[in-house]
């Protein structure tokens, strides 16, 4: 028996799946009492059952239908990570229309090019507010023309049909009709549109067939099942638009394991222990952001377990990295998992199995600063692209300064000029409307001519190392100093926002005598910033040396120059700072 006295669904081989909603709709047969999602609302959790997701989605799915959303349609879908977006997410496709999940936090800009570029026929929000916004970009395409609410009406504007999400699950669905059809969805028709958020340039829309989310859903699945996570609970608080969550909140209740739907990233903290998860996966900032509490927190503690905590970080880093502990230290080492770690792991809700970090570079160091502590830190690699997972390092085999091995089913190399290219199912079909970015990333490798079956070009360069893939840069991203030295900005924002008094950097010198920095630096550390960029350029050679920097206020979501993961906007940032760059490299 799993929690709350329901039996645990068992997962099967996907062989027969075809689709995402034929999937999700055959878990529901098999298991229809265990529980499926947990969320807020009102003043405490609430369960929903398989059997209740899938008459909601049959109901959303005849809805849809009954206003005329016909196969092949597309209709956006706006919504903060809760069970009405995974069953629109689910409906749209059961019906073979196109799901466009986008951001909460998308501009008005941002909606009015994604509904100009998709065609969204219709849109589902979750709140008049968003609505609004979404509204006002319609206004320029006037495409809309039905808009779906779930907690409220939205004033629409005259010829566009409105309803509320009430009405549409009011809306009889025939479920067992829906699911025989679900069955004969076709694994290679397209299932969703996701906008990449990106780091420059406006957003495409990367066409994902069912096969390549299936793909990644197999591939994760044989990484998750020694683990036995059946019955155990899943923490969402990554945006469901964003393909790493929208593809893993699928895999996850297809094994069998609970999703519970977060409060909000504010809320993480106090969730972790009220809901005790087996899993998580989060983006590298909340990993900078917990370790920042985690060290605010050892500083205001008494002495002696300010020496514990340093004795347990460096003796735990010393397993990892070398030399190996004398005896002495092994039983040292052994004291403190009990004095340490422990309280460590009870904090996180004592339950982990897995932290998987993805979405952007995790460095090596703030990997080690968790694993050293007795959480179970994994760094994956993706892109949305590839449905999104390529490979992910193993609980039992955590290789922390590589992104792991490809999963099962994925193909993977290393072209002449060390860029990393990848081919198999999980590989997106092209970008919406884009035939030349299509044809410039899905192509032949240049150096086996013999082969003309196209790969995924990442635009990431690394190695090998023991069959794991190492990222080592970006190869579109590679600055040339006007002497003509090639520099990372890569490695350099990554060893200035590794030192505690900075928050964010981002680093420039295209075309001019030396390198440049913006520096955001952390609460209370303006004044020592300077510290710190001293102490990386020591470690670096001639052309890297960051020769002037300056102050910046921080790059928020807000002001356009982070992306929903956190990832630092910078084309956009050097765009917007232009002056200030050009008067730093003179």
């Amino acid at each position: 028996m799993g929690k709350a006295g329901m039996s645990k669904p068992e997962a099967r081989a996907a062989t027969s799946w075809t689709s995402l909603p034929g999937m999700m709709l055959d878990m529901a047969r098999r298991h229809p009492r265990a529980p499926m999602l947990r969320y807020w609302r009102g003043r405490g959790w609430q369960r929903m059952p398989w059997a209740e997701f899938a008459q909601q989605v049959a109901a959303v799915a005849a809805f849809l239908r009954g206003r005329g959303i016909e196969p092949g349609d597309r209709v956006l879908l706006v919504s903060e990570n809760r069970p009405e977006f995974l069953i629109a997410d689910t409906a749209i496709m059961a019906i073979g229309a196109v799901s466009v999940p986008t951001y909460t936090t998308n501009t008005v800009p941002d909606h009015a090019h994604i509904l100009r570029d998709s065609g969204a026929r219709a849109a589902i929000v979750s709140t008049p507010k968003l609505a609004e916004r979404v509204l006002e970009g319609a206004h320029e395409t006037r495409a809309l023309e039905l808009l779906l609410c779930m907690d409220g009406p939205a004033a629409t504007p005259a010829g566009m049909a409105s309803a509320l999400w009430a009405e549409a699950l009011a809306t009889p669905g025939n479920l067992p009709m829906l699911a025989a059809e679900v069955e004969q969805i076709p694994a290679g028709r397209l299932a969703c549109l996701i906008y990449t958020s990106g780091t420059g340039g406006m957003p495409r829309g990367v066409m994902l067939p069912h096969r390549a989310m299936l793909a990644n859903r197999d591939g994760v699945a044989e990484v998750l099942r020694p683990l036995k996570l059946e019955g155990e609970c899943y923490l969402s608080f990554l945006p469901m638009s964003h393909a790493y969550e929208h593809t893993v909140g699928y895999l996850f209740p297809s094994e069998g394991i609970e999703v519970v739907y977060s409060r909000g990233a504010d809320r993480v903290a106090q969730e972790f222990q009220e809901i005790a998860p087996a899993i998580v996966t989060a983006v590298p900032r909340l990993f900078e952001v917990l370790r920042a509490r985690m060290l605010a927190q050892r500083d205001q503690s008494s002495a002696l377990k300010q020496k514990l905590f340093d004795r347990t970080l460096a003796l735990g880093l010393r397993r990892m990295d070398g030399p190996p502990l004398s005896l002495l230290e092994r039983a040292e080492d052994a004291l403190l998992e009990r004095l340490v770690r422990a309280k460590v792991r009870t904090r996180f809700g004592g339950r982990l199995v897995a932290m998987v970090s993805g979405g952007a570079r995790l460095d090596p160091d703030l990997g080690g600063f968790f694993l050293a502590l007795g959480l179970p830190v994994l760094q994956g690699y993706g892109q949305t692209e590839a449905g999104p997972v390529i490979s992910v390092n193993l609980p039992w085999d955590n290789h922390r300064r590589t992104v792991g091995p490809p999963l099962q089913g994925v193909e993977a190399r290393f072209a002449a000029d060390g860029e990393l290219l990848v081919r198999g199912d999980l590989v997106m079909d092209g970008y919406w409307n884009s035939p030349d970015a299509t044809e410039a990333a899905l192509k032949p490798a240049a150096d086996t001519p013999g082969d003309r079956t196209p790969w995924l070009h990442t635009g990431d360069v690394g190695q090998f190392v023991e069959g794991r893939i190492v990222i080592t840069d970006r190869k579109r991203d590679f600055i040339k100093t006007l002497g003509g030295d090639m520099v990372s900005p890569a490695k350099l924002e990554m060893l200035l926002m590794a030192e505690p008094e900075i928050a964010q950097a981002v680093v420039a010198g295209e075309g001019k005598p030396g390198i440049v920095a913006l520096v955001v630096a952390n609460e209370g550390m303006r004044e020592v910033a300077g510290e710190a960029v001293d102490r990386v350029n020591r470690k670096l050679g001639g052309a890297e040396r960051i020769r002037r920097w300056q102050l910046a206020e921080p790059f928020t979501m807000e002001d356009g120059l982070l992306t929903p993961t956190m990832k630092i906007k910078r084309r956009e940032v050097l765009r917007r700072y232009e002056p200030e760059i050009s008067a730093l490299a003179r």
